[in-house]
Parts: C-alpha cells; sequence; structure tokens
C-alpha cells in the first residue's frame, strides 16, 4: 500500500525531499536560539559586558532569520507536495475506476466512491503535508532539546525523562482509543453521501410524494451518527491540553526547585536555567504534537487502505495477448452459455443458453423481471464474462476482440437512459465525437426523435440539464437510441429502452430499423408483445433459461407462456409480469 501511495509524488519528489530538510534546519536553529540566550545572561549581562549582550543578540537575530526562512520555505514546499499528491491521487483513482468492469462497479457504492474521491483525499492530504513537516521537526526538535538539555546539567535533564514516559503512555491510552473510534468514522460518511445523493437524484419522486420529513430524518440521523463518534473521539483528543500542561507545568515548578538550589550552590547558572526552562517547553509541546501526528496518521491510515482498494483493484475483463480488430459481420452465437455474477459461479443467473442469430436479423427478447434479459445482452458486448461456454459475434469469441473494437460495434441503450449536462448535439456525439450535424439528424430521424427537437427553441443546440430532467422520459430514450446509431455498430441492443414511448412511436422507430439499418443485428428486449411480434425470431426467457425461440406465429403455437402473455395484453388485462411469470 505504501509504495502504491508513494508512486503518486511523481513530479513532486524534489519538494517531498526538501521540504524535512529544510525542517530539520529550522529545528536546528530553534534549538541553539536557547543557548544564545544563556549566553547574553551568563556573559552580557551578568558581568555588565554590552560587547557581549551584542554579540549573542546579533547572533541570535541571524539565527532567527535563518529558522523563518527555512520554516516558509518548508511551508511552502509541503503545501505544493501535498497538494499535488492529493491531486495525483484523485486523478489515478478516477483513472482506474475508468477501466472497471461492470463487475468491479458493482463492488462499490457510488456514495462510497465520492467519499474516498473526496474526504479520504483530503484526510491524506493533511497527512502528507504533516508528515513532511511536523513528523521530522516534532521528533527533531524532541531529541535536539533533550541532547542540549543534558549538555546542560545532566541532573536536571533527569526530570524531563520522567515527565516524557509518563506522558507517553496517558498519551498512548487516548490515541489507541481514538483510532478505533476513527476507523468507525469513515464507514459512516458513505451513508451520509449515500443519503445525500440518493435525495438529490431522486428529488422529484421524494417532493411527489410529500417525503421532505422523511429524508431529513434519514440525513439527520446519518448525521447525528457521525457528529456522536466525532464527538468521542475529539473528547479523548481534548485531554491532550490538560495532561500536557500539568506536565509541562509540573516540570517547570520540579526544575525551577531543583535549578534554585544548584544556583545556589554555585552548580548552575541562572542563563542555564533559562535555557532549561525553554527546553521543557520545546519538548513538552514536542510530544503533544507527536501525539497529534498519531491522531492524524490513524485517521489517514482508514482513508489510506479506502483509497488503496480503489487503486490496487485490477479490471476484470483484459484485452487478450493479441487482440483482434476485425468485426466480420453482426452475427451473435451463445454456445451453451451459463453465467453467474458470484465468482463461484453457485447460483447462476443464466443457464445453458444456445442460440444462434445471423447477422442482420432483429430478435426481440421477452420474460418476466429477474428473468435475466439484460444479463443476457450484456455478455455480447462483454460488459461481464460467460462462467461457462462462449459467446461468438462475428464467428468469434468475444473474448478473443480489443474490447474497445467490440464495444464500437456493438451499441446498446441501455435500461437506465443516462443523459449529459450540454447541448443535445454535445449528447449525441458521445456516439461518434466526429459526426456532422447532418448525422445527428439522420439518426434522429431513425429514432423519431427530429420531430420534438425541431419543436424547440434552440433546436440541437438545445441545452440538456444534468441527467436529463427537462426532457420527458421517452424523449430521453429516443435521443439515447439515436446517440447508439450514430456510432453505426453491427450489432443494435436495446433493452427495454422504448417502454416510455407510445405504441404509434415505437413501431415507427422499428419501422425505420427495417428500412435504413437491414444489415445491423438488433437486439429488442421489451414487455409488450407488440414491440417484438414483427421481429425475425423472440427469444422468451423464464428464470434465466430459454423457454421458446421462434417466430410469433411459432411461438402463439407452441409456446403457452408467449401464448398467455399475447392474450392478456392483446385483450388489456395485463403484462408479461402479471401472467407469464407464474407459468
Amino acid at each position: 500500500m505504501f509504495k502504491t501511495l508513494a508512486a503518486q509524488t511523481k513530479q513532486f519528489k524534489t519538494a517531498t525531499i526538501l521540504t524535512p530538510i529544510l525542517a530539520g534546519l529550522e529545528v536546528v536553529m530553534e534549538t541553539l536560539l536557547p543557548l544564545m540566550m544563556a549566553g547574553i545572561i551568563d556573559n552580557g549581562i551578568m558581568p555588565g559586558n554590552l560587547v557581549e549582550v551584542f554579540k549573542y543578540g546579533a547572533i541570535m537575530i541571524v539565527m532567527a532569520i535563518a529558522s523563518l526562512s527555512f520554516g516558509i520555505a518548508a511551508g511552502r514546499l509541503a503545501a505544493n507536495a501535498s497538494a499535488g499528491f492529493a491531486a495525483n491521487i484523485r486523478t489515478a483513482m478516477y483513472e482506474n475506476i475508468q477501466t472497471f468492469a461492470f463487475k468491479n462497479i458493482d463492488k462499490f457504492s457510488t456514495s462510497g466512491l465520492v467519499t474516498r474521491m473526496t474526504t479520504d483525499v483530503t484526510n491524506l492530504q493533511n497527512a502528507f503535508q504533516m508528515i513532511l513537516r511536523m513528523c521530522v521537526r516534532a521528533p527533531m526538535t524532541l531529541i535536539c532539546a533533550l541532547v542540549m538539555a543534558f549538555l546542560v546539567n545532566a541532573q536536571i535533564a533527569s526530570i524531563f525523562v520522567v515527565a516524557m514516559v509518563l506522558l507517553s503512555c496517558l498519551l498512548f491510552c487516548i490515541i489507541r482509543i481514538t483510532m478505533r473510534l476513527f476507523d468507525q468514522v469513515f464507514k459512516k460518511y458513505d451513508a451520509l453521501n449515500e443519503s445525500v445523493q440518493e435525495n438529490v437524484t431522486a428529488i422529484r419522486v421524494v417532493k411527489s410524494f410529500v417525503r421532505e420529513d422523511y429524508e431529513k430524518k434519514k440525513f439527520n440521523t446519518a448525521a447525528e451518527n457521525i457528529y456522536k463518534l466525532f464527538v468521542k473521539a475529539e473528547r479523548n483528543i481534548a485531554l491532550n491540553g490538560p495532561i500536557m500542561m500539568t506536565t509541562v507545568y509540573t516540570c517547570v515548578l520540579s526544575i525551577s526547585w531543583m535549578g534554585a538550589h544548584l544556583i545556589a550552590s554555585e552548580k548552575l547558572t541562572t542563563g542555564e536555567l533559562t535555557t532549561l526552562l525553554s527546553y521543557v517547553m520545546a519538548i513538552m509541546f514536542s510530544l503533544m504534537m507527536v501525539s497529534m501526528i498519531f491522531v492524524m496518521l490513524t485517521m489517514s491510515a482508514a482513508s489510506a487502505r479506502r483509497i488503496y482498494e480503489i487503486l490496487s483493484e485490477e479490471t476484470a475483463l483484459t484485452n487478450p495477448e493479441n487482440p483482434d480488430f476485425d468485426v466480420p459481420d453482426g452475427s451473435v452465437d451463445f454456445d451453451h452459455v451459463t453465467f453467474s455474477y458470484n465468482d463461484n459461479g453457485t447460483r447462476p443467473v443464466l443457464k445453458d443458453i444456445d442460440l444462434h442469430i445471423a447477422s442482420g436479423e432483429t430478435i426481440g427478447i421477452i420474460g418476466g423481471t429477474g428473468s435475466s434479459k439484460s444479463s443476457l445482452v450484456n455478455l455480447i458486448s462483454r460488459l461481464y464474462d460467460v462462467t461457462e461456454g462462449s459467446v461468438k459475434v462475428g464467428g468469434k469469441d468475444v473474448r478473443s476482440y480489443d474490447l474497445e473494437t467490440l464495444r464500437n460495434n456493438v451499441s446498446v441503450v441501455l435500461q437506465k437512459n443516462v443523459l449529459f449536462a450540454g447541448s443535445i448535439l454535445d449528447n449525441l456525439r458521445w456516439g461518434d465525437e466526429n459526426a456532422t450535424e447532418e448525422e445527428c439528424i439522420r439518426a434522429c430521424k431513425l429514432a423519431c426523435a427530429d420531430e420534438f427537437i425541431s419543436q424547440m427553441p434552440d433546436g440541437y443546440e438545445t441545452h440538456i440539464e444534468q441527467g436529463g430532467t427537462n426532457v420527458s422520459g421517452g424523449q430521453k430514450q429516443r435521443l439515447c437510441i439515436a446517440r447508439a446509431l450514430l456510432k453505426k455498430p453491427k450489432i443494435l441492443i436495446l433493452d427495454d429502452s422504448t417502454s416510455a414511448v407510445d405504441t404509434a412511436t415505437d413501431a415507427r422507430i422499428r419501422q425505420s430499423f427495417r428500412d435504413e439499418i437491414p444489415n445491423t443485428t438488433k437486439f429488442i428486449i421489451a414487455q409488450r408483445i407488440s414491440s417484438v411480434q414483427d421481429a425475425d425470431r423472440i427469444v422468451v426467457l423464464e428464470n434465466g433459461e430459454v423457454n421458446g425461440f421462434g417466430t410469433h406465429d411459432e411461438l402463439l403455437e407452441s409456446n403457452e407462456i408467449y401464448k398467455e402473455v399475447y392474450e392478456s395484453q392483446m385483450q388489456g388485462s395485463g403484462d408479461f409480469d402479471e401472467k407469464g411469470g407464474e407459468a
């Protein structure tokens, strides 16, 4: 994990190396300043020698300026390195997420990914900046001050050692308790982000069902959980201050008492006592800083593990060593395919599927909810890999193709249609970034989208809001179909993507497909028999198995499920889920 995260320093290695060096030089200057003060007192003020006062004073000014310069330079470099480190982590995470297959995406919630990209990265950024400066500064100050204290007077310096041992034990107990609390906090952040995301995405549903109070309560619960855990953690951290100050003042009193006796016996000078009192503050506050570093590192360790999960996640789908870049045609063969979302394959959602579709055919697919219609077509563009058997496109196993080549030849309009913020043309050109406006218009005419676009004030330059909230469900579906057509695919898959379109428009879309793209193999998943009855052949799925495969007329004669659904829909009394699913 450390190696993976450290690699993200990349172009900031120089700043990463220089910052601790400059912080160390800053500490050296600060550690020597009390000695100069002792020199002023013992060699200048006590004997009344102003020359020595000015000499030591000048040295102190130079050292103070040097310390300040080192500190400023270290701070700037640390800020630059930590900000760059965070930017590189976010970029690396985002780039790796883009390589994920559907199987990888299924492992992480959207809210969890958002938390990792924001809160977790910020925690790691703050920890990295602290590591560069404080993790050098605090221990080095502690060691240097302790060494100098022993050089001044070993007897009094032993008080520091006792205080350090006691303080370290107390701080260790505090940190240990706090670590467990912070581990729990970040799990609660996912729940909070999930609540926000779900509410904002479905705000129209929330308002239409007047569920604002319920959503507020759910959010407040998630926020309250984080609040309680943070309060618990901060209460423990807050103990650092009183413990530290008690230790500091105890040391000051002990040193003053012992120092007075030593000065009286002429074993210690006034300047040396002043120096020791300066060092006690440096040592104690360094210890407190070390404890805060441990708390910050504890928080960042939990975040680092979550970030590493994303960075180390390897895509479940990869290109073969020598990928095929040529898709001959749109023929599709399911050769005894079994598929399971689980790695062990104990619960297959598709079982022994054996179908052979010629290039240019129109294939209808119907089945009840949960019959694995979407799972079947997802295998064609290799969004998932089969568990057993093989899927062939153009006579070749899909696993032999270059993934980009395969998916450019298989255009999918998924159940959940998504439009992005931008103009209609911007959205259409997701299908082909180089498509001309004429090509976009032709695709929209095929998808029966041109008719409503032309009525909009800005036409094809009309701005689409994020998620397509300013167009209807049917309009969104037709735009997504047009976008898919711009890829000029050999295979077109419509996954229940005309469900929000009226039957007349649905029929016109299918007619335009027959007339304009006859050589494209078309898979149409639908719940309405009318959407698939004129297909060349129809697949009836039930519980992940092929229950029937043939033309509309053949299935009416031979398949009870298809016949029952057809009759129920023609009578207007139900659909597949209500009737066919029971057979």
